[in-house]
């Protein structure tokens, strides 16, 4: 599928099939987030899989909504604020970065046939607990990966003259 397509299809899933993901599927997806542009190519970033039972039934005390866990790959999006650029204002710049990484591996999963949900409502004190995060380490996003269990709703987005502006706001 062409790019137009993709990101046309791309829709937040919240149910999924417990069809287990191939480890080159896998590989291809996380190998979409490596290649992701950050500031400076410093990659302060960090992805954390979890396929183990005892490690995701342990990680819904900071995320428990059951659709979620209902997906074979839970992926936890890291970042390092000390290793990301900074601006000469001091604004860090490791949570665009950590962004763009989770983009570029939400749509290679789209063009592998996968589903995904971004979600940040997570207790990052109680992940960084479950998960061995060192303290210095934000965790920022984390995204189920696996095959939809029916038809995603279809989402609606604002005209595009409402959120572009030419020259001044």
């Amino acid at each position: 599928m062409d790019f137009q397509e993709l990101i046309r299809v791309r829709r937040s899933v919240r149910g999924y099939r417990p069809d287990p993901i191939g480890e080159d599927v896998l590989v291809r997806i996380l190998g979409a987030g490596r290649i992701a542009p950050t500031a400076c190519n410093l990659q302060p970033f960090h992805l954390i899989v979890l396929t183990d039972a005892e490690t995701r039934q342990r990680m819904q005390a900071a995320y428990a909504r059951d659709w979620f866990w209902t997906a074979p790959v839970i992926l936890v999006g890291c970042a390092e604020p000390a290793k990301a650029w900074k601006r000469a204002d001091g604004w860090c710049a490791a949570e665009i970065d950590l962004a763009i990484v989770m983009d570029h591996i939400i749509l290679a999963a789209t063009e592998e046939g996968l589903g995904t949900c971004w979600v940040c409502a997570f207790d990052e004190a109680k992940t960084k607990e479950i998960l061995g995060i060192p303290s210095e380490v934000r965790v920022l996003a984390m995204t189920p990966l696996g095959y939809p269990d029916g038809i995603p709703r279809p989402f609606a987005r604002k005209r595009l003259e409402n959120l572009v502006h030419r020259e001044r706001w």
